[in-house]
């Protein structure tokens, strides 16, 4: 007995050092290839031609709102300020309990107008329609009933009127360029039916007519250590899958989608959690499925500035749904795993958030009790295993770093001496700390989760930082 225990403890043992050494190998490629883009991306830039501004497509943005007063009308402010051609703003309050239709009413003069609204999608019922002409800029508010965000989002579809919309969160300040940014993947191919932007921390920083004009590492250790992840996040992946096509995430916050794609596809799934991925991953199978020339893009010139969490209790939340959004997501499209038909999309992207996505919280979990047998058994040097620990530790802190400053020079932010160090701090408590509180949300969000699946979820909110 004692000796099969030996040999499960052994390749066990094997097996985690296998599963780090991959996901260490993916990351390190991962940050590496989404660096040089970067850098890439700032020498074309600098090359750009100014007939670029001739070329447009018409844009709808979708501000799905529930409970925002605080934000919402500084977010449709911010965006009257777009640098872009023609496109149009359609805020859908869904079912609200506090001002935020009042609010965005008197601080932009709409009137109550009889407007027939073709239901494309399915979505609940509208109780009253408003609309204002900014400038060229055309705002609708739809009253609605409460049918979660995804519910909001297939309204907002079916009143808006250009080709593309734009998917964004009410407490969100877009980059006065990133409307042009995130439709230049469009122009240069047409077969792209969604494009995801970079999402990055507003909590800390100021902008002005849409331009940040400060930028400052927060005291907060919260939001500091999610600056960190976010940054890792967006360079290393999704830049690494755009190279096959293979990205199966695009933020709530900002997503640019092709809206005869969208409708052909069904909308957005009101059932799920995390409705984002889900309509991501649901386009990848319906394109694959019609034979569909289609392509998902990432591009990180177009920036959302996005309020975090600024609490543990916030945070959690947030990200529990999040993870029973990628489990819902990974289940209703299982037939992509490993499947020939779905290309790298299923034997990479899908394995990836498989296994270091989804499942990473429970591997890491059962590796820690395999640890603790191997411990009490004899049949592991403790100070080769605490060592090996450290490095993979460190390690994950010199890419994340390497992530965060390479936005930082890439995006020409001059950080002070105190910036600097609160980031090595940050990014050091990311890697001891925020990720083993966010593996314990993971591992115990699936308690109860059916009870509040179309809820929005209540995070306390801030004003924007915007002038």
């Amino acid at each position: 007995m004692a000796g099969v225990m030996r040999g499960i403890l052994i390749y066990t043992g094997y097996f985690f050092i296998f599963y780090l050494i991959i996901y260490s190998s993916f990351l390190f490629f991962s940050v590496l290839t989404g660096s040089l883009e970067l850098y890439r991306q700032k020498r074309m830039s600098r090359l750009k031609n100014e007939l670029d501004d001739d070329y447009y497509i018409p844009v709808s943005i979708l501000v799905p709102a529930h409970n925002e007063e605080v934000t919402v009308v500084d977010t449709v402010r911010s965006l009257l300020g777009l640098d872009y051609p023609l496109y149009e703003i359609v805020i859908v309050d869904d079912g609200s309990g506090d001002r935020t239709a009042e609010n965005l009413i008197a601080a932009f003069d709409m009137k109550k107008i009889a407007r027939p609204i073709r239901r494309q999608v399915f979505c609940q019922q509208e109780k009253a329609v408003y609309e204002a002409q900014a400038g060229t800029v055309s705002v609708t508010l739809i009253v609605k009933r409460n049918g979660g965000k995804a519910d909001a989002l297939n309204m907002g579809i079916n009143v808006s009127r250009y080709p593309y919309f734009i998917c964004m969160d009410a407490d969100s300040v877009l980059q006065s360029d990133s409307l042009k940014e995130i439709i230049k993947p469009v122009l240069e191919d047409d077969h792209v039916v969604a494009c995801g932007g970079l999402v990055r921390i507003s909590n800390s920083a100021k902008l002005k007519d849409g331009k940040l004009v400060t930028y400052r590492m927060p005291w907060n250790p919260v939001v500091g250590m999610q600056i960190m992840e976010y940054d890792r996040s967006f360079l290393a992946s999704r830049l690494m899958m755009n190279q096959f096509n293979g990205n199966l995430i695009i933020s709530g916050a900002f997503g640019l989608f092709q809206k005869k794609a969208v409708v052909s596809a069904g909308g957005y799934d009101a059932s799920t959690m995390g409705e984002d991925m889900e309509l991501v991953v649901r386009l990848h199978v319906f394109c694959r499925t019609n034979r569909i020339p289609y392509s998902i893009q990432y591009t990180p010139g177009a920036i959302c500035w996005s309020q975090a969490p600024s609490s543990i209790g916030d945070l959690m939340k947030q990200r529990r749904r999040w993870h029973l959004g990628l489990f819902q997501s990974m289940v209703r499209h299982r037939q992509m795993f490993l499947n020939r038909e779905y290309g790298m999309v299923g034997f990479v992207s899908y394995l990836y958030y498989l296994l270091y996505e989804l499942l990473s919280p429970f591997v890491e979990l059962f590796g820690v009790f395999t640890m603790a047998a191997a411990v009490w058994f004899n049949l592991i040097n403790v100070r080769f295993m605490l060592f090996f620990c450290l490095v993979y530790a460190l390690f994950g802190a010199v890419m994340t770093l390497t992530a965060f400053f390479a936005r930082i020079y890439t995006q020409n932010i001059t950080l002070s001496l105190m910036d600097v160090v609160k980031a090595v701090l940050m990014c050091v408590a990311e890697a001891l700390v925020l990720r083993y509180i966010l593996a314990y949300v993971r591992i115990v969000a699936f308690v109860g989760y059916k009870k509040k699946g179309r809820q929005w979820g209540s995070i306390k909110r801030e004003k924007i930082n915007v002038e």
